[in-house]
């Protein structure tokens, strides 16, 4: 290890943490070197009589309790399997221009060269330790070179860790750039080598380990008292080491930047700031472009490459990232690969399990989607579902027909039974009569009910949530329930009859009270058809899928909560909370207008990088439809979007055709 400041600090921190763990081993022992004293001092005699018999009789069964119950929790903190990050296995066949840099990278900072290379759908770059003996360690020709394992290497030898890369950054980012980024990260390889430093990370990773061992759902109560005890060892070493730890960290990284300085420091700068942007790029690509996708069964397969193409946007609408376009004409880090496309592809799977929750390969219902496919496969696709959905709802609320619609007569769905529906002159809640469910004050604004329990609201399936808006808890070992919480004009069942409470056809009903903030502010029809749609969407959601196919939104039945980290208990990060009937309110009657201009005024879905699913018109994007539908759902006033609808020639009396 250098001489650097922070290196000495991280390894003085290693040695207290190495200190807590001796001082809890002699604990253990201290018992049977008692045990030990007293019958070494009868065997010679020494230590006779009745209290020291007595004192015998009694520490000897206890240092043994100890000593079993010792042996039991380092067994345990030894063979726990520490959390490992997922990510996609690059080898050196497959990017030895990769390798080749960062050996070089290694040489020129003096410290080990990590012993593989991988990659991580995310803005990120971190060096992780893969030693533990439950991680299978990689084929020998993976490491072979870059780590100088070689055959002959044995497995007790100190591995250097994995180099793990943010996959944007390789795309992004030119060689230049990536090799000045990646300097500090494989300058951390110096210290990890102390074997302080190691033994003390060991130590702190199986205690972190065993306590997700002890904290998973078991059914046997002797090993779940067993695991309980484990288990508050465990954190009670955690919370003594705690401080230690983190300032041991916080040394290892100062030494790793302080060393790095000497290695591409003026390029390091400007470097960062393609950090900051391609971070921007990549969260506005998984939010926008790719999670619509995912909810259609569909992954993009070529994210990285569309991250490159959101920045170029960017760059092309904001005037203060003109400076970033040109560098595209420099060698992108990409090419360091030898099938950039293939790897892109493995990342993308990867990020639509990290984020989504997705099936590990494709499928029936889980197919790639190619970026020139993705307006006809994705965009149209989603619009028209979402426009049948809607009709669907509309039909079991008993919704009539626009009045005057050319299809009136043979029940075609028109964007003129939507409009003519959600017209309204007061929001929801604001009324005496909304709040206290009396009739409403405008004939308009009474909603029709269907007998039909098809889309009535089971009280199970609704998700029930606390004040302060957290998920209510659900059963141990079961999934779930992502059902959005119910909001007024949701028929309930009738305790007295069991069935649906529901009214005749052709009948008023009064609206329910308000009891959804996310809806205080809309129209009566409004409110009611959101919560319609919402438990229409959370009915689908909830509904079986084929046998042998998982579904996206839900984990695989093997999810081990003990490996949190693994690629078992996915999604790991949810991109997006669920969306608020509000939300859903609003995507519906959006793709309800768009299936209206595709259908009647020529109009074609598109992609935009930075907003997703995009209308376009004579070939430009309509960027102010939103506030129109907005409008609309808020207070009832449907002149602006009709307006809007007239001047592109979209006719919302004519029939459009759902998915």
């Amino acid at each position: 290890m250098g001489v650097e400041a922070g290196a000495q600090v991280a390894r003085i921190r290693a040695l207290a943490v190495l200190r807590i763990r001796s001082r809890a081993l002699a604990v253990a022992l201290l018992p049977a070197a008692v045990a030990v004293i007293l019958l070494a001092g009868a065997a010679g005699d020494r230590l006779e009589g009745p209290v020291w018999d007595a004192a015998r009789a009694v520490l000897t069964p206890v240092a043994a309790l100890v000593l079993l119950a010792a042996a039991g929790i380092g067994l345990v903190v030894a063979r726990a399997r520490p959390a490992m990050s997922p990510t996609v296995p690059v080898t050196e066949e497959a990017a030895p221009d990769l390798y080749r840099m960062v050996r070089d990278l290694a040489d020129r900072l003096d410290v080990p060269a990590p012993s593989a290379i991988a990659l991580t759908p995310d803005c990120d770059s971190w060096l992780e330790d893969r030693t533990h003996p439950s991680h299978a360690p990689p084929p020998v020709e993976e490491h072979q070179d870059i780590a100088g394992a070689g055959k002959q290497a044995q497995r007790r030898q100190p591995v250097a860790p994995v180099l793990v890369i943010g996959s944007p950054f390789l795309w992004w980012m030119r060689v230049g750039e990536l090799r000045a980024v990646l300097a500090p990260v494989i300058a951390g390889t110096g210290p990890s080598a102390h074997p302080d430093i190691a033994a003390a990370r060991r130590f702190v990773r199986g205690l972190d380990a065993a306590v997700a061992v002890a904290s998973a759902p078991r059914r046997d109560p002797l090993s779940r008292a067993v695991l309980a005890g484990v288990g508050r060892v465990a954190r009670l070493l955690l919370r003594s080491c705690r401080i230690h730890a983190a300032e041991m960290e916080r040394g290892v990284a100062a030494a790793a930047a302080e060393r790095a300085q000497a290695v591409d420091y003026g390029l390091r700068i400007v470097a960062q700031e393609q950090v900051g942007l391609a971070y921007a790029g990549w969260d506005r690509l998984l939010t926008r472009v790719a999670l619509p996708a995912w909810r259609m069964g569909r992954w993009p397969s070529r994210l990285d490459a569309g991250v490159v193409a959101a920045l170029t946007e960017l760059s092309r609408r904001d005037r203060l990232a003109e400076g970033f376009a040109s560098r595209l004409g420099e060698r992108p880090a990409c090419d360091l690969l030898e099938e950039p496309g293939t790897v892109d592809e493995a990342a993308s799977l990867l990020a639509a399990r990290l984020f989504h929750g997705g099936p590990a390969g494709p499928g029936p219902d889980w197919s790639p989607v190619d970026w020139s496919e993705y307006p006809d496969e994705v965009v149209d696709r989603k619009w028209r579902l979402d426009a049948a959905r809607l009709h669907r709802v509309l039909d079991a609320m008993g919704v009539r027909p626009a009045t005057g619609s050319a299809s009136s007569a043979t029940d075609a769905p028109t964007l003129s039974r939507v409009l003519d529906h959600l017209t309204d002159t007061g929001p929801a809640g604001t009324t005496e009569t909304a709040r206290t469910g009396g009739p409403p004050a405008d004939p308009t604004a009474a909603l029709t009910t269907d007998p039909t329990p098809a889309l009535t609201t089971d009280p199970t399936a609704a998700r029930t949530a606390d004040p302060t808006g957290a998920p209510a808890a659900h059963p141990t070992g079961s999934r779930p329930d992502t059902t959005p919480p119910e909001a007024p004009g949701t028929p309930h069942p009738d305790p007295g009859t069991g069935g649906t409470t529901s009214t005749t056809p052709g009948t008023t009903a009064p609206p329910e009270p308000l009891d959804d903030e996310d809806l205080s502010g809309t129209t009566a029809p409004s409110a009611t058809l959101a919560a319609r749609l919402s438990a229409e969407l959370a009915r689908e959601e909830a509904a079986p899928s084929p046998a042998g196919t998982p579904t996206p939104a839900s984990p695989s039945p093997t999810t081990d909560l003990a490996a949190f980290w693994d690629d078992r208990a996915l999604p790991l990060f949810p991109l997006q909370p669920p969306r608020t009937a509000r939300e859903l309110l609003a995507d519906h009657l959006t793709a309800m207008v768009c299936c209206a201009a595709m259908d009647t005024a020529g109009a074609t879905p598109g992609l935009d990088w930075l907003d997703g699913p995009t209308l376009l018109v004579d070939g430009e994007r309509t960027a102010d439809l939103a506030p129109k539908v907005l409008t609309l759902i808020e207070d009832g006033d449907a002149a602006p979007l009709r307006v809007w609808l007239s001047q592109l020639g979209i006719r919302p009396e004519k029939p459009v055709r759902l998915g």
